[in-house]
């Protein structure tokens, strides 16, 4: 809950504002300031305070405890001009709720934190769980002094910069890794989700013999506790409370394998006592099993005090997972890249893409960033190398003009993939939509888009669409119109639509949309020039029903509430 507190009127006109924008997840506190903070403090895990930053810092210094259980806090000055991220800028999240509140008032987030600043990523902030001398590795980080990485596998993690690597000769030290390492000073260890711990219990095995065998196994096994991704048993154990308590204490989820899949799972120690109570030889080892890895410790027992054992548990290494995300650019404005496109950039430690798409998002990228370009029609070849690297275990982020998935590196990208990386489609703002709002509203009723270039694709095939699309009076939006080996395609395009629209219908041309040198016009079926289009051009033809109003270009939506007064008649030929 995000905590809201003003002390006088305009502030709480800007504090209405996001409460109101947040329902749900802000409550306003009201009454003396001090009290208000006071109780906002220990209520809520992030404060928006419209005071000055003076008084926020005198009201919550008594009651600091530990960076890692205060709330973030960010100060909103009385005119709405700075949203600064006072505290808790990475563990509160406050720097990412300064940005937030900025985006929500039109104020200018006000973040501090050192790698924020300069653009490298906190070693708190990479998903991974993080102990060690944490404040020292990140001082020689952002110092840029050799930081060696030593690392137990490839990890899909954003881009390093290039002072940590395994050459590095400097004291500090990164290491990633599951197992129990000695650290001295300046040195910090990354935890990943790497292990499976697959656990076994009678019925009302207690909590403390189900968690206490865990933890003991791990620690004989050299295993840290923060590197469990899940704890994983039979379906028939799914409500266990033994088990169900051991996973909450541990916070990781706990996941569940019907009893005859297990049965399928070979393992080393297989029973005849689980196989009579729930249908499987084997609890934990196979449960461990069932998403792959390595056996790194089999099954083991309890061992308490004067009584049978009621919990076994065998842990497994999984082998990390790439991650590829499949990102849309839009149409080449930076206003028209989204914010979700803006963070998988970000999120990569490598980028695939085009050189010229490359060249639009380069200043976005972390330091470090691997970057591997290639020009035109390599596109199978950069779809390729991107699940390639991903398969390695790094973050990639693969890209592509307008939406990745249209006409675009999501269908090669996808071709390729596997099971064994995860996927990630960022969808961006697509050329056929770009060109619709420069021209009005063409694409107000049903639309098709059709790429004219047969590289690819048969012009049979091409043909037959474009024809299905005319007979269905249907909006045609061509994308890669014509280029100087491809001349005939959009005339003959143009005339199989001719067939069954009018000379006047409405063609919107769009070139280079949303760029510095984007240029627009309406023109008619009959009066469009194929030789003024080329691939930068979206043509965009209408149906029967499409109409130049304006200047623009307009396909009602043929509601039933428009009286047949306000809608047009259909045009007929001169």
């Amino acid at each position: 809950m995000i905590g809201l507190i003003s002390a006088t009127a305009a502030g709480a006109v800007a504090r209405d504002r996001l409460a109101a924008s947040w329902r749900g997840r802000a409550v306003v506190y009201d009454g003396p300031v001090r009290e208000a903070v006071r109780r906002a403090f220990a209520e809520c895990e992030q404060l928006v305070c419209f005071l000055a930053t003076g008084a926020v810092v005198r009201l919550v210094a008594p009651l600091l405890v530990d960076k890692a259980a205060d709330p973030g806090v960010v100060c909103v000055d009385e005119a709405g001009r700075h949203a600064v991220a006072l505290l808790g800028g990475h563990g509160g999240g406050a720097n990412a709720l300064a940005v937030a509140v900025g985006e929500l008032l039109g104020a200018a987030p006000v973040v501090t934190t050192a790698t924020d600043a300069v653009g490298v990523p906190g070693l708190d902030m990479l998903g991974l769980p993080v102990e060690g001398d944490v404040a020292a590795v990140s001082r020689a980080v952002l110092d840029g002094a050799p930081v060696t990485l030593r690392a137990d596998a490839v990890w899909p993690l954003p881009a390093l910069p290039p002072n940590v690597g395994p050459e590095g000769a400097g004291p500090a030290v990164l290491h990633i890794t599951d197992r129990i390492v000695g650290l001295g000073s300046r040195a910090a260890v990354l935890r990943p989700a790497s292990l499976a711990v697959g656990v076994g219990a009678s019925r009302d095995a207690p909590e403390d013999e189900v968690l206490g065998l865990i933890r003991d196994t791990l620690e004989e096994a050299g295993l840290s506790p923060l590197s469990v991704a899940e704890l994983v048993t039979v379906d028939a154990k799914a409500g266990e409370p033994g088990i169900v308590a051991a996973a909450a204490r541990l916070n990781v989820p706990l996941r569940t394998y019907p009893a005859e899949e297990l049965a399928r799972i070979e393992v080393p120690h297989p029973s005849d006592a689980p196989l009579a109570a729930v249908g499987t030889p084997s609890v934990a080892e196979a449960s461990a099993l069932a998403g792959g890895g390595e056996l790194l410790v089999p099954k083991r027992k309890s061992q308490p005090e004067g009584r049978a054992a009621m919990a076994t548990c065998a842990v497994v290494r999984r082998a990390p997972r790439g991650r590829l995300a499949v990102v849309g650019l839009g149409p080449g404005a930076r206003d028209l890249l989204t914010p979700r496109a803006r963070d998988e950039l970000r999120r990569a430690s490598v980028l695939v893409g085009l050189d010229q798409y490359v060249d639009q998002i380069r200043d976005l990228l972390r330091p470090g960033t691997t970057i591997l370009e290639s020009g035109l029609g390599a596109e199978e070849e950069r779809a390729r190398t991107a699940v390639s690297e991903a398969r390695k275990g790094h973050a990639v982020a693969l890209i592509g003009s307008g939406d990745a998935g249209v006409y675009a590196m999501a269908s090669p990208a996808l071709a390729e993939a596997g099971t064994d990386i995860d996927v990630v489609g960022v969808p961006g703002v697509t050329a056929a939509l770009a060109a619709a709002a420069i021209l009005g509203a063409p694409l107000g009723h049903d639309h098709v888009s059709i790429s004219l270039s047969d590289l690819h694709t048969p012009w049979e095939v091409i043909e037959r669409r474009v024809r299905a699309a005319a007979e269905a009076d249907i909006i045609v939006t061509f994308y890669n119109p014509r280029s100087r080996g491809r001349d005939w395609q959009l005339p003959k395009a143009l005339s199989i639509l001719s067939e069954h629209r009018e000379p006047g219908t409405p063609v919107g041309v769009v070139r280079n949309a949303s760029r510095p040198d984007e240029s627009s016009r309406v023109t008619s079926l009959a009066a469009l020039d194929p030789a003024t289009v080329d691939m930068m051009t979206v043509v965009t033809v209408g149906n029967t029903a499409t109409r130049e109003i304006a200047g623009r270009m307009v396909t009602p939506r043929g509601y039933r509430w428009q009286s047949a007064t306000t809608a047009p008649a259909r045009e007929t030929a001169p």
